[in-house]
């Protein structure tokens, strides 16, 4: 669906400020379509089109939560003639609201229509149109009429551009009308109170009439209401009563000429989002230290292998704790990261280089002078992936200065460059060195050393990614030297 900022550059040539006022408007006009019991477009002159005759575009559309809709279709985007909409380019040329009724063919039959043009600095940017089924032979409640009385203002206030505010800090959490809404005077006083409203009030511990008091008579902290009709703009708290209790309050002062006259308060019991909020940073702590207290039995293990080895004469049996101990030191700083990260996802290049040193430190020495770079950014990454993939690259390596610079070659030093990215579909992992290049014959799925057995292993199975293995090459021929290249998918891969 095109958003407001593409329909206008299509369509029109408003300025920024003006489509800027377009878009606030649609991102806060959900209570008055609540308030009015009725769906609400937002349409636009197609400036594009003139002198060619005048045409309207759907810049946004809204239904109410307190009652049906009155259309199925998505209308943003669509284009209707004057014709078809007369009363809109009444109120566009006229600049006042008007209403009456039209025949629209896409319902067959007629709809009440309100007009309401939407100013902004002096000039006409739009209409808003409210757009029901005519009602006929009933006499509205004391809530719908009180609902409709407010939508008026509020009507009224876009026709003199102070609705929408300048500044809407309105947010996914905010109430809707259906929430609970209570409707205050130019003194502050409650002059009506729905039923929801009544029923969050009685959550906050509030059993009293309201009906002509001030919400801090009732003991509720009137600081958002103050605000709001101290600066003429929208405010919102939170009401705790003990960590069981929460109810959210949003103001909404009524101008008339920069004046406030009133102020419509939505109430929203969010008490249950609340104590879902402090289980997840709960769990998230608990999460947090089980990572923390695994990385340090992961120390213990390597500690303890690392004993072991001191006392043992082979050098084989040497070797193969010394590379154990490696994966485990692996596996566990993928741990540490996590423990201080919140969620599940980590930053891999805060692995990779500890990797990096690891193997440097272990494996290099002044008579094996290899460099080792680290480019790209692989971004963050599910622990399911990046745990394997972080003993995939300390296989690599390993295997690498292993086999790419054997003794004879050693003195000579070499590179090894490790690149990273990702396109957020899929991380591609490449380890390239200028050594003396592979065996003739070599296939990594024939292999049957460990290290590669086991970033085999872990690429196809654990994280469904591929491997390949090749001779480096500049074009014009095979050079000395090896590319190993990873792929693993990060959208509909292994989870």
């Amino acid at each position: 669906m095109a958003t407001v900022a593409e329909l206008a550059r299509l369509h029109t040539g408003l300025s920024y400020a003006q489509v800027g006022h377009l878009q606030r408007l649609v991102a806060s006009w959900g209570p008055l379509a609540d308030l009015c019991f009725a769906d609400l477009l937002l349409l636009v002159p197609d400036t594009s089109l003139l002198p060619h005759g005048r045409r309207f575009v759907v810049f946004g559309q809204i239904r109410p939560t307190t009652n049906q809709t009155l259309y199925r279709s998505d209308f943003v985007g669509a284009v209707f003639d004057e014709a078809e909409r007369p009363l809109v380019g009444r109120a566009m040329r006229g600049g006042r609201i008007v209403e009456g009724e039209m025949n629209l063919s896409v319902l067959h039959e007629r709809v009440s229509v309100l007009a309401i043009p939407v100013r902004l600095e002096g000039e006409v940017v739009g209409v808003v149109t409210r757009e029901s089924a005519p009602t006929i032979g009933r006499q509205p409640g004391e809530l719908e009429a009180m609902y409709v009385e407010v939508f008026n203002r509020f009507a009224r206030m876009i026709t003199t551009g102070e609705f929408p505010f300048g500044a809407e800090d309105a947010s996914e959490e905010a109430p809707r009308v259906g929430d609970g809404a209570v409707v205050l005077d130019r003194d502050g006083r409650v002059e009506y109170a729905s039923p929801n409203a009544v029923s969050a009030l009685h959550r906050i511990g509030v059993h009293a009439n309201a009906e002509g008091m001030k919400l801090s008579e009732l003991g509720l902290d009137e600081v958002a209401v103050r605000t709001s009709f101290a600066i003429g703009a929208p405010v919102t708290e939170e009401i705790e009563r003990g960590p069981e209790v929460t109810v959210l309050v949003r103001c909404l002062p009524m101008l008339d000429e920069g004046t406030v006259t009133g102020a419509l308060v939505l109430m929203r019991d969010i008490s249950e989002l609340r104590r879902r909020d402090r289980l997840l940073i709960s769990m998230d702590a608990t999460i947090r230290e089980i990572h923390h207290r695994v990385k340090n039995n992961l120390q213990t293990i390597s500690s303890l292998l690392r004993l072991q080895g001191r006392r043992l004469e082979s050098p084989e049996a040497k070797g193969a704790i010394e590379e154990s101990v490696r994966r485990i030191r692996a596996i566990a700083l993928v741990h540490e990261t996590l423990s201080r990260e919140v969620g599940d996802e980590l930053p891999f290049s805060e692995i990779v280089r500890p990797l990096v040193r690891m193997v440097e430190e272990g494996l290099l020495s002044p008579e094996h002078p290899i460099t080792i770079a680290v480019e790209g950014d692989a971004g963050k990454l599910p622990a399911r992936i990046a745990t394997p993939l972080a003993v995939v690259l300390n296989e690599l390596l390993q295997n690498t200065v292993d086999h790419a610079f054997p003794p004879s070659r050693a003195a000579d030093g070499g590179r090894v460059v490790v690149t990273l990215s990702n396109d957020g579909t899929q991380l591609v992992l490449r380890v390239v060195d200028d050594g003396v290049g592979l065996p003739e014959g070599f296939s990594i799925d024939q292999s049957r050393g460990l290290g590669l057995s086991i970033v085999r292993s872990l690429v196809t199975s654990q994280i469904e990614g591929s491997i390949v293995m090749r001779g480096r090459s500049d074009g014009s021929g095979p050079t000395a030297g090896t590319e190993i290249e990873i792929t693993v998918p990060l959208i509909g891969g292994a989870g």
